[in-house]
């Protein structure tokens, strides 16, 4: 499935047409028709596959409902972040106002851009499921969750793609200003560049939405593994056949895991581990964004000194040291991102070894919850922020240099960290934290207090 869903994203990029007069719209519509292309191609494919007996209607199914969630989440963050529609402008009118009601517009539209790609994971979750066969056999169903979850990046090749070019737009549109071309070419690299910025969003909501799937089918591999360190150590195994009744390990259903470690809301454990684990979304966040700043600060200082310290540098007859910058970027975002990273592997560590499997499934379900919806905020207001402050300077409420450009200015600025540092980062907490608990089994099961 992903292989034919390389071929097809490929054949979906040349699908993509504009003209010279293209506008935001019509650049963002010539990607749509891209992206849907390349699907219907996909499940065409899929369908011959399950025809000729590769896998069965019901996998079919589930990698249908996962390939339709995807589409739907794009759609939900072009709507909030794209300067087309009334999100993005109403966030542009609120700078009129000022900075801070511009910054409390943001956040209430990433808070409520939240409820389309929920209501659509929770949807392709059942319906993959069910699809599969889930509500007769579980294994299967959370076996068609994990096709979900391949049919929702299928099209990642094109996703990809336009979410990569994004910020060679933006580049571009730098080095077009910075040397002083037509006015035109601003125009037209400002174009792209907000078209990137909803693109980039779309990317990431695909990313996150395929996250939350695989950390659901991940959930059942981690007691697979449980199951399999029970059978390693007999003591453990006996007293588990004891409880449960079942008849032999192998045999074992989830429900059998889930009575003996009382993996339900009344148990204080797993309700521990949720805490934490809804804890953990924030707490990384802070941590990226604290990081962000303290990187800008470095910057700030260093260009402060370069023009102290080199002549000419503001008239054009001065080389400022350009590497310099690099290095400061460069080595402050990979030393920065060392504490997050550890915290990321040592908690479900930890929580494994005091408060055992309970504690471990709670962590990774609040960490699930809490850091897809938090995700999808910070990258959505980000990228509303972005979008309405380029509204603005296509001369919308004063256009460049007015009240209210500086207003969006200062959205843009607070965005940046939110859509290109914590917002992305939570998708690999998710996944991280839910890979560590897995490998990690064997010593929660064997070491674990409780």
């Amino acid at each position: 499935v992903a292989a034919i869903g390389i071929i097809f994203s490929i054949v979906g990029i040349f699908m993509v047409r504009t003209k010279e007069s293209a506008t935001p719209k019509s650049l963002l519509n010539s990607l749509l028709v891209g992206t849907a292309g390349s699907s219907v191609l996909i499940l065409i494919a899929i369908g011959v596959m399950a025809y000729f007996g590769w896998f069965g209607w019901g996998i079919f199914g589930s990698v249908v409902a996962g390939l339709i969630a995807g589409i739907i989440i794009g759609q939900g963050t072009e709507y909030y972040t794209s300067d087309g529609y009334k999100p993005t402008k109403g966030i542009a009118e609120q700078a009129l106002q000022g900075p801070a009601t511009t910054i409390i517009d943001g956040i209430a539209v990433g808070m409520y851009s939240t409820w389309i790609p929920v209501v659509t994971i929770v949807l392709g979750i059942i319906a993959a499921f069910g699809f599969a066969g889930g509500f007769s056999d579980f294994g299967i169903g959370v076996y068609g969750i994990g096709f979900a979850a391949v049919g929702m990046l299928s099209t990642l090749g094109i996703t990809l793609a336009t979410d990569a070019f994004g910020p060679i737009a933006d580049n571009a549109g730098g080095n077009a200003e910075m040397a002083e071309l037509p006015k035109e070419v601003r125009k037209r690299t400002d174009a792209l560049d907000m078209l990137g910025n909803t693109t980039a969003a779309t990317g990431k909501g695909f990313a996150i939405g395929s996250a939350a799937l695989t950390a659901m089918a991940l959930l059942v591999a981690y007691m697979e593994e449980v199951r399999i360190w029970l059978a390693k150590i007999p003591e453990l195994g006996d007293h588990f056949l004891e409880v449960t009744k079942a008849a032999s390990l192998s045999a074992a259903t989830i429900k059998d895991f889930v009575n003996y470690y009382e993996l339900n809301l009344f148990n204080p454990l797993l309700l521990a581990g949720l805490f934490i684990g809804a804890m953990m979304a924030f707490i990384f966040c802070a941590m990226t964004m604290k990081a962000v700043g303290r990187a800008a600060g470095a910057m700030v200082e260093e260009v402060r000194r370069q023009f102290r310290e080199i002549k000419g540098i503001l008239d054009g007859t001065g080389t400022p040291e350009y590497a310099k910058c690099v290095e400061i970027s460069t080595k402050g975002a990979q030393r920065e991102m060392l504490l997050p990273s550890l915290l990321a592997i040592a908690v479900p560590i930890f929580v494994g070894l005091i408060l055992g499997v309970a504690g471990v499934i709670g962590l990774l379900m609040g960490g699930l919850v809490t850091g897809f919806t938090l995700a999808v905020m910070l990258n959505n207001a980000g990228g509303a922020w972005d979008n309405a402050k380029k509204y603005i300077e296509k001369g919308n409420h004063g256009g460049k240099g007015s009240d209210a450009h500086k207003a969006g200015v200062v959205g843009d600025t607070v965005g940046d960290p939110f859509k290109d540092t914590s917002g992305p980062s939570l998708n690999i907490l998710i996944k991280l934290m839910t890979m560590v608990s897995v490998v990690m089994s064997g010593v929660t099961v064997v070491y674990g207090l409780l």
